[in-house]
């Protein structure tokens, strides 16, 4: 009578084990992301149409820059935070983050038609799932193509800089040009960079739940920039 058992492939487990805390960790960022745009198009959609976006831009002062820098404020603090404050804090942040992206983006529903911008978040969002599609499946390493996004990135706001005193119909054009091919290939670098954290996360910690919403501010980032760059090119203004 053979006694001898098959072996066991500890190894095939682990790396199972592995790849679906991967895949866990990278749906519950793209559910926070989904969350945040869901909420940022709810409030941009409002703040046009109940008037609070004219009313804060009108009052003038500081408050224009408020509208303008306070996101910025929100990214900071959540990156500076990640050690310290609790996994709740964190999405509270996260979701006034949203919310004040909003009200800044208010703008988009004054400036360009319903049609318009429906069909352009179409096209971003399918443009998106599919980077992102890849950047997940790839066995290319696009880690090394982070660099020079990040390069082409620094150009974008310098040149965006620049533009603003110049008002320059076609450098816009190539700004826009630019903007979409940087933020279509980070889609891709990110969503693979999300893949390789959640493998060597904790999934269900409270760690793991912090990294994930500063991950899925990462691509919510990518899809507001890569939509309104789309727009700039393919909207029609009222």
């Amino acid at each position: 009578m053979n006694t001898n058992k098959p072996p066991l492939h500890f190894d095939s487990v682990s790396d199972s084990a592995t790849a679906d805390i991967a895949k866990n960790f990278v749906a519950n960022v793209f559910s926070w992301m989904t969350i945040g745009l869901l909420l940022t198009a709810f409030v941009a959609g409002y703040s046009a149409s109940s008037g609070l976006y004219l009313q804060l831009v009108g009052a003038g002062g500081i408050m224009s820059w408020v509208i303008l820098l306070a996101p910025f404020a929100f990214i900071i603090a959540m990156n500076a935070g990640l050690q310290k404050y609790s996994a709740t804090t964190l999405t509270i942040l996260f979701l006034a983050f949203s919310a004040t992206m909003g009200i800044s983006l208010g703008s988009v529903f004054l400036l360009y038609s319903i049609g318009s911008i429906s069909q352009v978040f179409v096209i971003t969002a399918g443009t998106f799932a599919v980077m992102a599609f890849v950047g997940y499946t790839t066995t290319m390493d696009l880690s090394k193509f982070g660099s020079l996004l990040f390069m082409a990135l620094i150009g974008i706001i310098i040149a965006s800089i620049v533009n603003w005193f110049m008002q320059s119909g076609m450098l816009d054009f190539i700004i826009s040009i630019v903007g979409v091919l940087v933020f279509t290939g980070l889609v891709a670098y990110d969503t693979q960079r999300i893949k390789r954290i959640g493998a060597g996360v904790e999934y269900g910690s409270a760690g793991a739940t912090k990294l994930a919403i500063l991950a899925a501010v990462s691509l919510y980032l990518n899809f507001v920039n890569l939509f309104l760059f789309l727009l700039r090119l393919l909207g029609d203004r009222r």
